[in-house]
């Protein structure tokens, strides 16, 4: 039972190819890792404080610019590290909840690509508030940030911008619009500026920003995640006529099927999910599978 367990696990992380499963499993391993390290330090009756020590210096995103060049790599790390199991467990429920909804509409690789990006966008904006605004000059030597907050805050902006109107049912709260959900996180994050974990909130809403502007790019026919776009080998042969036609059509068939995929998801951005036909439900699921 236990080899079956761990063999549903292992498929869902790294075969199933849903990014959600993907960064759950990174960030989950990592998280029990390290616990199970403290533990063991513990145990041996020593102090578990210089693990995480080793890891804000080697695996935190630090504000101090002198230290970047031979730590640049933390951009990524920093973002599947996590301070606590409740900042696990908070960042990867509201990555699950909101993903699924992402992934119904949109591509994995675009899931990639905003939740990374996001990350680097929450880390960047984290280091400009820091070496901008005087009243973090005192902190800009031993800062750093830690956590996926910036990569979940990306993929939840960008499924309330996509389908702003779309609700989920939250406890006490019943029925809630995406775009209200985000707008409430948002502003939670602007007001914790001023709290003890301001490079958080600033690292939450570099990742709102990055979220927000890529749908918005892709509403107007930008698709910024085309840099992860494996570009097709040409095969060296010759085509007669009718393959030619063949393509032809086919590539005609996929840019009207687009265009339909474009009105259907203005419509959802204006009017919500539910004033979707039946047939346009079945378009978004069957396009949502390809």
């Amino acid at each position: 039972m236990n080899k079956t367990l761990f063999e549903d696990l292992k498929y869902k992380v790294l075969h199933s190819g849903n990014p959600i499963f993907l960064y759950i499993g990174i960030n989950t391993f990592i998280f029990v890792l390290i616990a199970f390290i403290t533990v063991a330090i513990f145990l041996s009756g020593n102090s578990a404080a210089g693990l995480q020590t080793f890891i804000n210096e080697y695996f935190a995103f630090p504000v101090a610019l002198e230290k970047l060049p031979y730590r640049f790599y933390t951009i990524i790390t920093y973002q599947f590290f996590h301070s606590g199991v409740f900042h696990l467990l908070f960042n990867m429920l509201w990555l699950y909840w909101l993903g699924r909804i992402f992934l119904d509409f949109l591509k994995p690789r675009q899931f990639h690509f905003v939740y990374l990006a996001g990350g680097i966008a929450g880390a960047l904006l984290f280091s400009l508030a820091f070496h901008l605004f005087p009243v973090f000059e005192k902190n800009i030597a031993g800062a750093s940030v830690i956590g996926s907050s910036g990569a979940v805050m990306a993929i939840v902006v960008a499924t309330a911008t996509l389908m702003p109107n779309f609700s989920i049912r939250l406890l006490f709260l019943g029925d809630v619009k995406l775009k209200y959900l985000a707008l409430a996180y948002v502003v939670l994050d602007i007001i914790g500026v001023a709290s003890v974990n301001a490079g958080g909130s600033f690292a939450h809403l570099g990742g709102a920003v990055l979220g927000f502007s890529y749908i918005k790019a892709l509403k107007s026919g930008y698709d910024w995640s085309n840099i992860f776009k494996r570009r097709p080998k040409v095969p060296n042969m010759k085509v007669n006529k009718n393959e030619n036609y063949k393509r032809s059509s086919s590539s005609k068939a996929d840019v009207v099927a687009q265009a339909e995929i474009d009105a259907i998801l203005d419509k959802i951005s204006k009017s919500g999910y539910d004033k979707l036909s039946k047939e346009e439900k079945e378009t978004l699921f069957k396009a949502s599978k390809h």
